[in-house]
């Protein structure tokens, strides 16, 4: 395999920017270098030494850009890249009126194949290397998922999303159905290339207590696997969790209750925590996700990033498509800092590019791995122009530095301020 080495402006962390200075957490390079061989990162450094010390790599020369570790979307729904952007409903208006009809479409393999495809396609051409999904209870819409990652040789996260109850007919399995499926599936899939299988319920008001309690017991016996669902993100589903689950101490209590609180635990959207969970998550080590774009979008709330952040939880940044408006981690940074500034807080440019790699990363268990421009890690990279549109470009002129030349593709950018991805050190073929 070819030896590559990727030179321009290289951004890295070596900290956690959102825990004390931002500024001792980064680490910057404006004539860096990476060395990408056998679809690893062997060496991050001075561009010009590195193309001294290995005269035999492939220089690919992104002069004035910006390399990155690639963008890691550690939540979202591919099934719904169909129906992104539909008009106006809020939660569970939102199922039942876009997302179950849609999902039901993808008992035909051919179908999900097609979409999943076509999802991880324009998550690549908006610079994502690694998507977190829920599937549909289709034992298929899993397969063809990860097949279609497995093509790319991309680091992904999936699983079997568990519907028993309020959902309609043909988008209901059983208790013991979500457990055999879901325990076949991890069999077939988990840990094998770069696919790791997460235990799906979609929310506590789509499960029995049964099917819950199975799959808390299905995550015992499988510990390494991680699990995804949804906590606390609209208020009346938060009334309806409370009248489903009376005994319960709050939201997260009802996952709690049947194993399916842990270390390794993803908790979309969780917006309107009480006190009791937000300590909780934080003892057990869980993550929570920011999914800005679809909280805004479905008047879901206000996440309190930095105010977590402070109690100790671990943070993913996530699209959430198609509850999510768009495809962009660069668009969900863009909405993560307008729903801060709500909130009183500027977040940095570096803390936003920190949250869509390294503390997605870190959410998702592959610190390290994935999300990190540094010695060791799989050769995930995105390439950023940061005068991709003549908006972008006449404001990055006028730039003091590099935090100046970035925010405004931030803000602004799209899949056009995508200038290359490697993914597994394989060029997709932007640049």
């Amino acid at each position: 395999m070819t030896k590559h080495l990727l030179l321009g402006q290289t951004l890295g962390f070596s900290g956690n920017p959102l825990n004390g200075d931002w500024a001792d957490a980064v680490r910057y390079d404006s004539a860096g270098g990476v060395l990408v061989d056998a679809g690893r990162i062997v060496a991050v450094g001075d561009g010009a030494a590195l193309r001294s010390a290995h005269p035999d790599a492939q220089v690919v020369d992104y002069a004035g850009k910006l390399i990155s570790a690639g963008f890691i979307d550690a939540h979202m729904h591919y099934p719904q890249t169909a129906i992104i952007a539909s008009w106006g409903k809020q939660l569970i208006d939102w199922l039942n009126t876009y997302t179950f009809p849609e999902e039901a479409r993808l008992a035909d393999p051919a179908y999900a194949a097609e979409i999943a495809v076509r999802t991880i396609d324009l998550a690549v051409a908006y610079g994502t290397t690694t998507l977190t999904s829920f599937c549909t209870i289709h034992p298929a819409s899993v397969e063809a998922f990860f097949t279609a990652a497995a093509a790319r040789d991309m680091a992904v996260v999936a699983g079997k999303t568990c519907m028993d109850r309020n959902a309609p007919d043909n988008l209901r399995d059983t208790a013991q159905a979500a457990y055999d499926d879901s325990k076949a599936l991890i069999a077939r899939w988990h840990r094998k290339g770069r696919a790791t299988y997460a235990i799906t319920p979609r929310f506590s008001p789509t499960s029995t207590p049964d099917q819950l309690a199975a799959l808390g017991a299905l995550w015992a016996e499988n510990p390494t696997c991680l699990m995804q669902t949804h906590l606390s993100e609209q208020l009346p589903e938060i009334a309806w969790v409370r009248d489903l689950f009376p005994d319960a101490r709050d939201y997260l209590d009802t996952y709690e209750t049947f194993g399916l609180l842990g270390a390794r635990g993803l908790y979309g959207h969780a917006i309107h925590l009480e006190p009791r969970e937000i300590a909780r998550l934080a003892e057990v080590g869980a993550a929570v996700v920011h999914c800005p774009t679809s909280n805004t979008f479905i008047g879901s709330g206000l996440f309190d990033l930095m105010g977590l952040a402070r109690a100790g939880l671990t943070i993913g940044l996530a699209t959430d498509t198609g509850g999510g408006s768009s495809f962009s981690m660069l668009r969900t940074m863009a909405a993560a800092y307008e729903i801060g500034q709500l909130r009183g807080v500027a977040l940095h440019p570096a803390q936003l590019m920190w949250l869509a790699t390294e503390g997605s990363a870190q959410a998702l268990h592959m610190t390290g791995e994935i999300g990190h421009l540094g010695v060791g890690a799989a050769a995930d990279i995105t390439v950023l122009d940061l005068a991709a549109t003549p908006a972008i470009a006449q404001r990055s002129a006028r730039a003091d530095d590099i935090w100046d030349a970035l925010f405004p593709t931030i803000m602004m950018g799209d899949d056009r301020a995508i200038a290359d991805v490697w993914i597994a050190g394989v060029r997709q073929g932007r640049g």
